[in-house]
């Protein structure tokens, strides 16, 4: 939409940064980066937990669209942290939501496969209406932050859910993904590590979801449905990742590193479904998805260095 005035919350992330990059890329947008912790000067610094400062920067903004990437993404980490975890995952969310309609602008939330349980993925994928059973707080988090965002639609404000898989791309640092974090792993063979062979993950690159958001501005809210999916169709475990990144590499020896074939058990264990596959059918009624292969794209980044 030509003249769109784009904010992205957690744009120093992976996926935050790609979504920012994008939408400066198609030169129609004025685009504000919003960060918290992060030192990138180009970004403004706003703390979104703080309601009234939020309320204040979106008035000046005046934004057309916002697209809100900023989350608590780690599992272990919001089962550790269970209120900062509420209050960033729900609380901001149904904030921003609120916002929509009293500032007048459209409310990407970005959520998760994990709203499911995983436990018998229908054939083709979890459909956007099925209902959700997330397995740890992480994804009850997310699935309540997309209540009060589709509560706060019933209410008037123009707010989308977009749920996403586990997510991968260009980041300044691998631990930074799920995914990118497990070059890493295959890399370093003086330490010992146990690998998940038992989760079926759809690793989707952020470079695609960025751009599918751009041109999701395109259309008008009221063609939108309240919930959309995009996910990759590949599938892998976190195992079966690390291979294809020990092939790329050259690295014949695997062996510090223990393909484990039973989900993880034992104090401090968090759950992760089983199989989350999102179905994308009603995405693809939208906009055509344009999804990377996933070992074609590691090649070209890996070979030129991760760059």
């Amino acid at each position: 939409m030509s003249g769109s005035k784009i904010v992205v919350t957690g744009a120093s992330g992976v996926l935050g940064t790609a979504v920012h990059k994008a939408f400066e890329k198609a030169l129609r947008y004025e685009v504000v980066g919003l960060k918290n912790k992060s030192t990138a000067s180009h970004l403004v610094q706003l703390d979104l937990t703080d309601k009234e400062a939020t309320k204040q920067k979106l008035e000046e903004i005046k934004p057309t669209w916002v697209i809100h990437c900023a989350a608590e993404r780690r599992p272990d980490v919001a089962e550790k942290d269970p209120v900062g975890t509420q209050l960033l995952n729900v609380e901001v969310p149904g904030y921003l939501a609120e916002l929509a309609k009293a500032i007048n602008f459209t409310l990407v939330y970005i959520s998760t496969d994990y709203v499911f349980d995983g436990r018998s993925p229908p054939p083709g994928g979890y459909t956007p209406e099925l209902p959700t059973n997330p397995l740890q707080i992480y994804g009850q988090t997310k699935r309540d932050g997309e209540t009060a965002v589709l509560q706060a639609r019933q209410q008037g404000s123009r707010a989308v859910v977009l749920r996403v898989p586990v997510l991968y791309g260009p980041a300044p640092n691998n631990a930074d993904s799920a995914v990118n974090i497990l070059v890493d792993v295959v890399q370093d063979q003086s330490k010992e590590s146990n690998m998940d062979d038992y989760a079926i993950r759809y690793p989707t690159n952020v470079l695609d979801i960025a751009s599918f958001l751009v041109r999701l501005t395109d259309i008008s809210f009221d063609a939108l449905p309240p919930i959309l999916h995009y996910s990759a169709n590949e599938s892998f475990t976190k195992y079966q990742m690390c291979k294809i990144f020990a092939d790329i590499l050259g690295l014949n020896d695997m062996n510090h590193i223990k393909s484990v074939s039973t989900p993880p058990t034992g104090a401090g264990a968090t759950s992760r479904p089983y199989n989350c596959h999102l179905s994308t059918v009603e995405t693809e009624k939208l906009l055509p998805l344009e999804c990377t292969r996933f070992r074609t794209w590691w090649e070209e980044y890996l070979h030129d260095g991760g760059k």
